[in-house]
């Protein structure tokens, strides 16, 4: 039976990438103290318009800022704070025109506007301290803690890793050995949470003191990524069918890898070894449960 369903899990992600099912929403929410803004802020609370806003916002997923607010270190000063030591800026651009006055053959003047831009730094209000209180951004409870599922919190608690929670990111930092992941209670559900955490944990056994699994990454996007995502996203779907949880199993997974379909497409096998190492880190995080006696496990309760 278990196989069964990490084969509909799988056929399933091939069959939405195919069909072109791939717009990926994040499974939690960033809250701040005006409600959902969808624009980055100045320090005014004007909205930045245009390349800034594509910039201000790749700057914010990449660094996991919550806060809409950025400024410059001279606005931060003004404001009686001060960038935190060895912050680095974002760049912006600011666009207009000056007008020339030139002075033609025949002795006229004629006035000429010359477009210009230039750039400059700004700093979102996550590395500036001493800024009034209403500039930090609070997450925004989406559901209540006290929906934790608890066989799913024992389960991940037993693996021993170190999961920090905080920021507006999901992800594994190898450097540092951990698990990065947003409060429980900015996710959708209790579901979304836990499918982030498995999908973060399975990445985590590819530590060399673990799986030792290596697929020859070398740039964020490119085959050896994209490999090592689709095990992730596989070992979640199968950590959530063991782990009884029910969250919707194909469209977030599928989505996420949509940038990696070419792989699956030019190796008939890559789906399949995907799925063998990510039923490997499954059964690792399996196996650092505690042991339960025989007349549990002939009674079928879940590890």
């Amino acid at each position: 039976m278990k196989a069964d369903v990490y084969q509909k899990v799988t056929d399933k992600i091939i069959a939405d990438l195919e069909k072109g099912e791939l717009s990926w929403l994040k499974p939690w929410s960033s809250g701040n103290l005006e409600g959902k803004i969808t624009k980055p802020l100045r320090h005014n609370g004007m909205p930045y318009n245009g390349i800034n806003v594509l910039m201000l916002w790749g700057a914010s997923v990449e660094a996991g800022y919550l806060s809409p607010y950025w400024m410059t270190f001279k606005q931060a000063k003004e404001l009686g704070a001060h960038v935190k030591k060895g912050e680095r800026g974002n760049l912006v651009v600011y666009a207009n025109t000056i007008t020339k006055t030139e002075e033609q053959d025949d002795g006229s003047e004629e006035e000429r506007k010359i477009p210009f831009m230039k750039g400059y730094s700004v700093f979102n209000v996550e590395q500036i301290e001493g800024l009034p209180e209403h500039y930090y951004a609070k997450p925004e409870a989406i559901i209540d803690s006290a929906t934790r599922i608890s066989h799913a919190e024992e389960f991940f608690a037993h693996t021993g890793a170190d999961i920090r929670h905080g920021g507006n990111s999901a992800h594994y930092s190898g450097g540092s050995d951990h698990v990065q992941m947003p409060a429980f209670e900015t996710f959708r559900s209790p579901e979304a949470y836990y499918a982030t955490l498995a999908h973060e944990l399975t990445h985590w056994t590819k530590h060399k003191s673990r799986l030792d699994r290596e697929f020859g990454r070398k740039r964020w996007g490119d085959e050896g990524y994209a490999r090592e995502e689709l095990v992730a996203e596989l070992g979640a779907a199968f950590l959530c069918a063991d782990l009884e949880l029910t969250p919707e199993p194909g469209t977030d997974h599928a989505a996420y890898i949509q940038s990696w379909l070419k792989v699956l497409k030019e190796d008939k096998r890559a789906i399949f070894a995907a799925a063998a190492h990510a039923q490997r880190a499954a059964d690792f995080l399996h196996g650092l449960q505690p042991l339960i006696d025989e007349e549990q496990q002939s009674e079928g309760v879940a590890a």
